[in-house]
C-alpha cells in the first residue's frame, strides 16, 4: 500500500503511518547454524533506513515499519540472531555483539546500500551506536530511543534497582528464586533459562519477560505484558538477554561513550522518556553530554516503550525531519 504524504499532515502527530507490507523479504545464511530473516518495505529508491529491534532477542514486528513514510523511505528490517523469524530461535551459539555488527554489514552489502539511516531503541540504540562507531562511513544519521549503553550500572539497575519504583513487580520476579539465588539474580536466571527441562526454561522466561514488560510503560499496559509472556517469545527473549547480560553485552565497559567522537559529526536525534524505568534517563543524559551535537528530546509523560503516545510522536517527527537526507543518500 502506498500512503500519500499529504495525508500525514492531516493526522495527529502521535499516530503512526498506516500498515504496509514488505515488497521484498528473504534470508541470509550466516555462519552455521544461523539464518537471518530480512525484509524491505516502502520505496525502493527512497532513503535507506535500518530498523534495529530491542532485547537483545525481541525480534521485529510489522508495526515497526510504520514509523517511516513509505513514500520517502526504503525501510530495512531484520531479526537478529536467534530472534523473531531468524533461525534457530533462541540460539546462543555464535551470538555476540561483534557477530551482529558483522551481520548488519553483510545485509547492507547484500542489499547494495551504500549508506543508511540507523534507527534503534533500547538494545537497538546500543547496537546502533556500536555499528556507527565501527562503520561511521556507512551511516547517514541516527534516531535513538530509550538509551541503553550496556554498562554494569545499567544491568545492576535492571536486576535490582527497579524494585525502588516497582517493588511488587520485583518481588514477583525474584519469587521463584531461593534467598541464596536472589543474591545473584542474573546467574540464577541464566542457569534456569539453560535448563534441559522445557517447563523450567518456560517458567523462568515468563517471569523474566513479565517483569521487564510490566516496567516498560508509564501507565500499566496489559497488552504489552501479554505479548512478552507467550512461551515462544519469552524463551527466546529472556535467554538471549541473559546470555548477553552475563557476558557484559560482549563490550568493554563504557566503550560507547569513550568512542563517541567517531560519530559526533553525523546527525543524530535522541528521544527519551522522562520516566523510563527500564533504561533510566541518566544514561540518555550521559550520551547527550558526550554528544551535544545530537538533538535531545525528553518526553515528559512517557516511560520506555516506543508505543507510548509521546515517544512514538517524537520518533515520527524525527523520521520526517530526516527526509532531507534524500539528497545525500547513495
Amino acid at each position: 500500500m502506498i500512503f500519500c504524504i499529504q495525508c500525514f499532515f492531516t493526522m495527529n502527530r502521535d499516530q503512526l503511518f498506516p500498515h504496509i507490507k514488505p515488497f521484498e523479504s528473504g534470508t541470509i545464511h550466516l555462519d552455521p547454524p544461523h539464518v537471518m530473516y530480512w525484509e524491505q518495505s516502502g520505496k525502493i529508491d527512497g532513503i535507506p533506513v535500518l530498523f534495529l529491534h530491542g532485547g537483545p532477542g525481541a525480534g521485529s514486528m510489522s508495526v515497526h515499519r510504520r514509523f517511516f513514510d513509505p513514500n520517502s523511505y526504503r525501510v530495512v528490517i531484520f531479526d537478529q540472531r536467534g530472534a523473531g523469524r531468524s533461525e534457530p530461535q533462541g540460539c546462543l551459539d555464535r551470538n555476540t555483539t561483534r557477530d551482529l555488527l558483522s551481520d548488519i554489514e553483510r545485509l547492507r552489502i547484500h542489499l547494495k546500500i551504500d549508506r543508511w539511516l540507523i534507527f534503534g531503541g533500547s538494545w537497538g540504540s546500543t547496537l546502533a551506536l556500536a555499528y556507527g562507531q565501527a562503520f561511521p562511513e556507512r551511516c547517514l544519521g541516527f534516531i535513538l530511543r530509550g538509551i541503553f549503553l550496556g554498562t554494569s550500572r545499567e544491568l545492576e539497575w535492571f536486576l535490582y534497582g527497579m524494585q525502588t519504583v516497582y517493588p511488587e513487580n520485583w518481588r514477583r520476579f525474584v519469587e521463584p528464586l531461593s534467598k541464596e539465588e536472589q543474591t545473584d539474580i542474573l546467574v540464577s536466571y541464566h542457569r534456569r533459562l539453560l535448563d534441559e527441562n522445557y517447563s523450567v526454561r518456560a517458567k523462568a522466561a515468563r517471569s523474566w519477560c513479565s517483569y521487564e514488560s510490566a516496567c516498560s510503560t508509564l501507565m500499566p499496559s496489559t497488552k504489552t505484558v501479554e505479548t512478552f509472556s507467550s512461551d515462544r517469545f519469552a524463551i527466546a527473549l529472556a535467554s538471549i538477554e541473559a546470555h548477553y547480560f552475563i557476558n557484559n553485552l560482549f563490550m568493554e565497559e563504557n566503550c560507547l561513550l569513550s568512542n563517541i567522537n567517531k560519530i559526533r559529526n553525523i546527525p543524530g536525534v535522541i528521544v527519551q522518556g522522562r520516566f523510563d524505568m527500564v533504561c533510566p534517563i541518566i544514561t540518555a543524559d550521559s550520551l547527550h553530554h558526550a554528544w551535544p551535537e545530537a538533538d535531545y528530546i525528553v518526553v515528559k509523560d512517557a516511560g520506555h516503550s516506543a508505543m507510548e503516545t509521546g515517544i512514538r510522536s517524537e520518533l515520527v517527527r524525527a523520521t520526517e525531519r530526516f527526509k532531507v537526507l534524500n539528497d545525500k543518500k547513495g
